[in-house]
């Protein structure tokens, strides 16, 4: 799918007064943020939508650095920190078009970024590895295969979602610090509402 293309996707789908995966900060991000991250740390939020995790991370301190494929989402994300009084670079481009400098972030999050096949997410480990600074740590979330039964939110294909063994590989460089697959009522907006199979990936840079 071309950059046009995803964004005419995308905001077709972010079209819409709510914001569609509301405005509270993912769960598993906040609790592992919690324990690894620190005020003044820098951070990249990859395809951070709306901005509901980029807004959180920013109200605890740290540099904000987002960006999405999506316009309408970029404008809904802007006025989310605007009306929380935080500031993030925004950044419209998909996660080929960042461009991703060495040693650049003390941590990554990418939450729900299911849009991405195995060929992208091998592209993405690879560049969060180079952009993270020694001991930087990455929090990623997203479903796992179980999550097509559920049918509460996330892709349709297989090959979008997560298993611990994949994930394992493609973290192959990084130290894992935790890797878990379990089940767990979400409730963030319309869009990820119910039972849910997910995973959660922390890892980090070698020092």
């Amino acid at each position: 799918m071309s950059f046009v293309e995803q964004t005419k996707f995308w905001n077709e789908r972010f079209n819409k007064e709510e914001f569609i995966f509301g405005k509270e900060p993912n769960e598993y991000l906040v609790n592992q943020a919690i324990q690894y991250l620190k005020p003044g740390y820098t951070v990249l939020c990859i395809a951070d939508g709306e901005g509901r995790n980029g807004v959180w991370l920013a109200k605890q301190g740290m540099h904000v650095d987002a960006f999405d494929v999506s316009d309408i989402a970029l404008a809904k994300a802007k006025k989310l920190a605007k009306d929380n009084s935080v500031e993030i670079r925004h950044t419209l481009c998909d996660t080929d078009g960042w461009i991703w400098q060495a040693n650049a972030y003390d941590a990554i999050v990418a939450i729900f970024i299911q849009f991405a096949d195995r060929a992208m997410l091998e592209r993405i480990f690879k560049q969060v590895h180079l952009a993270l600074k020694p001991g930087g740590i990455f929090i990623l979330q997203g479903y796992t295969p179980k999550q097509l039964e559920y049918k509460t939110g996330g892709p349709s294909l297989l090959e979008h979602l997560y298993t611990e063994e994949g994930i394992r590989q493609l973290a192959s460089e990084l130290n894992i610090l935790d890797l878990n697959s379990y089940e767990q009522e979400l409730s963030e907006g319309a869009r990820h509402s119910g039972m849910s199979a997910l995973l959660g990936l922390v890892a980090q840079k070698p020092k």
